[in-house]
């Protein structure tokens, strides 16, 4: 400055000296004076300024704080490290001194340089999460109030052009440039990186996706420019919006086009400035900084999702378009028709447990029951069992679903010595010992190379009964002896096994792209499928008695039973007729077991009576095989895919069901002795079979029309083709690396409130498997991820699930407290996740704010670890992990 100083003035001294004059001179030196020292005025004004803005506006989110109890939170992120940060969307919350922050639990909180690099670092891959293709860095669009301090510049620089003379333009110019630089010094610094986000920017380059979380109500173009001015008017109050915080529009992944508008929707297009909202049920916590890639991958991910939702979420959503389109029926919908239809017995619901959240802190004690570490409470029912007759033993009822009136609120103890599980693939050879503490099955099954203890591990060498030199060379010879009708992997996807024992089978079914669904009860084997759960094969705790089994019909492509010690020729045949039930037109029921090979006089009987029954349900016996390795044969039927057979029988035993027993009812549907009827319309599910896989995971099924509306409002094609994409886009750029998950520790993943499978197909190239619950008080698309190579299950989460304690890994609950809540209360439902998630496990839940809040309070009461809340829009998202904790008291007992 002080050379352009000199520099001017010699300017102006040979300016005067040609037009000849000392008063000349005179004159330019005071023009320069003044011009100087208006703008060092400006300069001073411009930071004083921002320095009042920003004093005001952080003074005023400290007293709404005080006063409201909270700030207004959009996202908490907490670490192993006992480390916190807040953002807040409309007002900055002052810091509080170094090493002086707390967690919710009472631990200390950061505030050391280490932790303050590690914001930035944090930071640093916060954007880099929203790179490439999804958005670009703050700093390439900066902040609203950025931008009108840059616009303070222009008018500067325009108002000191009108002051300064002909003769002083370029050095005008020069102290100009010179004042801005410094100008932008002084905002870079009070610049807060994290409170800056596009927003003008992204207001106008911002698409607005169709949110697929449900049928968002089509918004009217008067609505629209009513949110705009109201919006505008806050603007005008808040000084433009400089501390709000909006996320971009950002492109879609791999390619994906963005779903067709629906009608009405043209109008907009353009993203809507949306009033940011607070979770009420967050509590402040202050900090220094954190993991800030998580959180932003989550932010981002959660706009697009939230965006356009308006007053209505997803559920308010599928309920609307039931009402519009009959065609998804639920299946509590279903059975309940069903069971009026058999018996005239009402089958309503109840109406729960009031689900409101609780008025004071739960006291947390450990069950008092008998089955200890291993409670399943529908299945360790003693009150309910001892009530049972001795028919009902016959048919293995005592081995069915008994709930209990109300959920327990009791937690399930560890077992002595409990360690995280063994990681896939090599879990599939040994477990911890420790962790399924039982040796029945050693003495009874270990010659038979099902399972062996070695040191603290229990081995499985991939026997079976049926296989005891291995399960691979047995799933070859199976295929081999079809004559092509299986071809593992491409035309058979979708297996059930039954009676599975360990489910070796299905463990090695995996290495021939193969998901297979096993199933066996909880009898005196002892854990049989909690061994499974935890080498990491798909099982649950099922028994074939007097029920239907909790799968729509035409769902599998093979059934299998080694050595399945079930009685098919009883009761008219009623078991063998539910596995036609669930079986796909055109696949086999593939058995393995004595009868087949063996002469002695009860096998020769059963043969007969199988015989017998296979011929009258139209079953080909495709082919008998001998696996002389093994030392078994296998016998191979095949389920018509015509009525023909059916037409032409001369003895109508088993009868065909009438028209209007629903085939797909099976929640708590007593199984009965007929035969539904072959789809054979070309529009009818079942009709023809699927494409080859992986081609049938995101083809569209056949059956699907254009003409009915899907769970999410669009034509049901578009509505499964919008769900795969959505699911794959919030996987992709929130659930793999935004959340702090270590997915190489996931095995066993469970969504429990599933639509499409969308979420499951999302994560395909991971090496885990889903399990996809349908509530039965959801549109029944069960039958739609079964056709698409997935697999799932009916369930009431009202209600308890039917597997071991700690046997997941990861659970998904994308708005299922919400829905929950209508019909019974979330602290059952919340210490059922605690039953069974795997310490060291999660859950991600995704819903609206109040759920997501009180979710998360009852699970830090449990002292879960809860990494990550965000909210927005009265929609929250929660990722959080199980601790070892269990409470010192223990239940009274009943």
């Amino acid at each position: 400055m002080r050379d352009r100083s000199m520099a001017g003035a010699s300017r102006g001294s040979r300016a005067g000296g040609k037009r000849g004059g000392g008063a000349a001179s005179s004159s330019a030196a005071a023009s320069a004076c003044v011009y100087y020292a208006t703008t060092a005025l400006l300069v001073a004004l411009c930071v004083a300024g921002a320095y009042f803005l920003t004093s005001t506006s952080s003074a005023a989110a400290a007293a709404d704080g005080d006063a409201a109890g909270g700030t207004v939170t959009a996202y908490r992120h907490t670490t192993r490290s006992s480390f916190a940060y807040e953002v807040t969307r409309e007002r900055a919350a002052p810091a509080p001194p170094r090493g002086a922050g707390k967690q919710a639990g009472g631990e200390s909180g950061g505030g050391s340089d280490e932790d303050e690099s590690q914001q930035k670092g944090a930071v640093a891959a916060a954007a880099a999460v929203l790179d490439d293709p999804h958005a670009k860095p703050d700093e390439e669009h900066g902040s609203d109030e950025a931008a009108g301090m840059e616009e303070e510049h222009r008018i500067s620089a325009a108002a000191m052009e009108d002051v300064k003379s002909e003769d002083d333009d370029s050095a005008a110019a020069a102290g100009a440039e010179e004042a801005a630089k410094e100008q932008e010094a002084v905002l870079e610094e009070n610049r807060d990186p994290q409170l800056e986000m596009p927003n003008e920017q992204a207001r106008a380059a911002a698409v607005e996706e169709k949110n697929l979380d449900g049928g968002v109500e089509e918004e009217s173009n008067a609505g629209q420019r009513q949110r705009e001015e109201e919006q505008s008017a806050l603007d005008e109050q808040t000084g433009g919006g400089g501390l709000r915080r909006e996320a971009q529009e950002e492109p879609q992944v791999d390619g994906d086009e963005r779903a067709d508008p629906q009608p009405g929707e043209e109008g907009e297009q353009q993203r809507q400035p949306e009033e940011e909202r607070s979770n009420a049920n967050e509590q402040p916590h202050n900090g220094d900084g954190g993991d800030g890639d998580k959180a932003a991958a989550v932010s981002e991910e959660h706009r697009e999702d939230t965006d356009g939702r308006g007053a209505e979420d997803s559920l308010v959503g599928e309920a609307r378009a039931e009402d519009q389109n009959k065609a998804w029926a639920t299946q509590a919908d279903q059975s309940h028709r069903e069971k009026d239809r058999r018996d005239g017995e009402s089958g309503g619901e109840s109406s729960g447990g009031g689900g409101g959240e609780e008025q004071h802190e739960h006291e947390w004690r450990v069950c008092n029951v008998k089955a200890g570490a291993d409670y399943i409470p529908c299945l360790d029912n003693d009150k309910a069992v001892k009530k049972l007759r001795p028919e009902n033993f016959r048919r293995y009822e005592h081995r069915e679903r008994h709930c209990p009136d109300e959920g327990p609120t009791c937690l399930v103890p560890l077992p002595v010595g409990y360690r995280r599980p063994i990681e896939w693939p090599r879990s599939r050879d040994m477990i911890w010992y420790s962790n399924v503490p039982h040796t029945k099955l050693v003495e009874v099954k270990g010659h038979q190379n099902w399972v062996k203890v070695s040191g603290p591990h229990l081995t499985f060498p991939g026997g079976g009964t049926q296989f005891i030199h291995g399960a691979l060379h047995y799933i070859d010879f199976l295929q081999q002896s079809a004559r092509g009708g299986i071809a593992w992997g491409k035309r058979t996807r979708v297996v059930l096994d039954v009676g599975c024992g360990v489910a070796s089978f299905g463990g090695y079914l995996f290495d021939r792209g193969v998901a297979a669904v096993s199933f066996a009860p909880k009898d005196e084997h002892e854990a049989q499928v909690q061994m499974a759960l935890e080498r990491g094969i798909p099982a649950i705790s099922a028994v074939m008695g007097s029920k239907r089994l909790p799968f729509p019909s035409k769902a599998f492509d093979l059934v299998h039973c080694a050595r399945c010690r079930v009685p098919w020729h009883a009761d008219g045949g009623a078991l063998l007729l539910e596995l036609n039930r669930v079986l796909r037109p055109g696949s086999f029921f593939v058995w393995s077991a004595t009868p087949v090979y063996q002469k002695l006089p009860e096998d020769v009987e059963i043969w007969k009576a199988m015989t017998s029954l296979t011929k009258s349900m139209c079953w080909e016996l495709a082919s008998i095989k001998k696996d002389r390795l093994n030392g078994v044969g296998v016998a191979f039927y095949r389920k018509p895919t015509s009525n023909e057979c059916y037409e032409a029988r001369r003895r109508q035993q088993p009868p065909m069901c009438s028209d209007d027993d629903d085939a797909d009812a099976a929640w708590y549907i007593r199984l009965s002795s007929c035969l539904h009827r072959v789809p054979t319309g070309p529009s009818e599910r079942g009709a023809r079979w699927p494409a080859d896989w992986p081609r049938r995971l995101r083809a569209p099924p056949h059956w699907l029309s254009a003409a009915r509306a899907g769970v999410y409002g669009k034509p049901e094609p578009e509505d499964f083709t919008a769900d795969h994409d959505h699911w794959r886009r919030v996987v992709d750029r929130s659930y793999l690396n935004g959340l702090g998950i270590d997915w190489s520790r996931v095995r066993n993943v469970m969504d429990m409130r599933a639509a499409y499978g969308g979420f499951a197909a999302a994560l395909r190239e991971k090496k885990v498997w889903v399990m996809n619950v349908v509530n039965v008080d959801a549109p029944d698309t069960l039958p739609v991820i079964f056709e698409r190579g997935l697999f799932g299950i009916y369930h009431d989460w009202c209600e308890s699930f039917s597997t071991y304690p700690r046997t997941y890994d990861l659970l998904h609950a994308d708005h299922l407290f919400s829905k929950i809540k209508e019909r019974c209360a979330v602290l059952p439902v919340v210490v059922e996740v605690d039953r069974i998630v795997r310490p060291g496990g999660g859950i991600i839940v995704r819903d609206e704010a109040g759920a997501v809040g009180e979710v998360e309070k009852l699970l830090r009461s449990l002292h879960w670890d809860v990494r990550l809340t965000f909210s927005k829009n009265d929609q929250g998202v929660l990722y959080a992990e199980k601790s070892d904790w269990r409470p010192e008291l223990v239940e009274e007992p009943a």
